[in-house]
């Protein structure tokens, strides 16, 4: 008896560690009344959040105050910046070492993210994803770090087309993506997939329930063959392993970079809709999805908090700066999340 409970101990530990591992935030910094980036770092560590997404390195104070913490770290090289490492090795090697290598090993790189929701109708940044991922893990090599950190650039849902159910979806724009996932599988990285299913719900409110959206329909809304989803945000990853399947990239894993729900700002965006969101799919990330069960989920949140300088046109609804799970004056919880 003493031993089975000593096992059932043993595995509830070990699953607690996964669930929390799966879960990091995203750090915005969109907004003139956040706290300081040391306090950040300090609040990230007291609530137990272990991963951190930040979309550029250029607040002086963030990657020194991240040295020591043992927060992982998701590095963005932001679209402004996409030009300047795509242009040469020299310019991505300099980029490396100023905003990577000259804090490793005190900060914990775990992804160099290139790009952020670059559309493939975009002229002049879509050319250069490719050569600037290429660049920048050339640099990563350079300067001795290619067994420590991946890299890789964050899309959206809207590459994707005949989602519905997900085995049928597939990449609308080949000649864009293909070589992002050749690239990808090469180096054995993972894709970055921002999923958003607020979006998905009110741009189709007749064909997708709020239920399905924030994880609470009781039962089984989407078969699709051998799989059944109850929840929307399984079907979406889904639908993005069988366009990578299609592509010729089954062998990769997606982590979902970014996800969140609004609490204010527009259509069901609701404290109590939020609170539901994040608290489930905290819970949820542990599973993984049909296609791929008992596979955590690498997840980050979106985001740290509510920016308000995220929609600055006053007259439009404020639905972008609502998506914080804490908040930036009182740095308090909105939602008693249990990371």
């Amino acid at each position: 008896m003493a031993i089975q409970l000593l096992f059932l101990v043993l595995l509830a530990t070990s699953l607690d560690i996964t669930e929390s591992q799966s879960v990091g935030v995203c750090y915005g910094m969109l907004g003139n009344n956040l706290p300081k980036s040391p306090q950040v770092v300090v609040l990230y560590k007291s609530h137990n959040i272990k991963r951190m997404r930040l979309y550029d390195p250029f607040d002086p104070d963030v990657l020194p105050s991240l040295r020591g913490s043992n927060i992982e770290v998701m590095l963005g090289v932001p679209n402004s910046q996409l030009e300047y490492v795509a242009l040469s090795r020299e310019n991505a090697r300099a980029w490396v070492k100023t905003n990577v290598r000259d804090y490793s090993p005190g900060v914990r790189f775990r992804y160099i993210a290139v790009g952020n929701e670059v559309k493939p109708s975009d002229s002049k940044l879509a050319p250069l994803v490719h050569r600037a991922l290429t660049n920048v893990h050339e640099a990563i090599a350079f300067h001795g770090l290619k067994d420590q950190i991946k890299v890789s650039t964050a899309i959206d849902m809207t590459l994707i087309v005949d989602s519905s159910p997900p085995s049928k979806a597939a990449f609308g724009v080949r000649s864009y993506i293909d070589p992002i996932i050749g690239f990808l599988v090469e180096t054995k990285a993972p894709l970055l997939l921002n999923i958003y299913t607020y979006f998905s719900y009110v741009d189709n409110p007749r064909d997708i329930s709020l239920e399905f959206a924030t994880f609470t329909s009781p039962g089984t809304v989407v078969h699709d063959g051998a799989n059944n989803y109850q929840n929307l945000f399984d079907a979406m990853l889904d639908s993005a392993y069988s366009a990578l399947e299609k592509a010729g990239g089954a062998s990769l894993e997606i982590v979902v970079s970014e996800t969140g729900w609004p609490s204010a700002g527009g259509v069901e965006a609701t404290v109590e809709n939020a609170r539901k969101f994040y608290r489930n799919v905290i819970g949820h990330v542990s599973k993984g999805t049909p296609k791929r069960p008992g596979k955590a989920i690498e997840t980050y949140l979106f985001a740290m908090f509510d920016e308000n300088e995220k929609e600055k046109d006053k007259t439009k609804p404020q639905l972008e700066n609502n998506f914080g799970v804490f908040n930036p004056v009182t740095q308090q919880q909105k939602y008693q999340l249990a990371f």
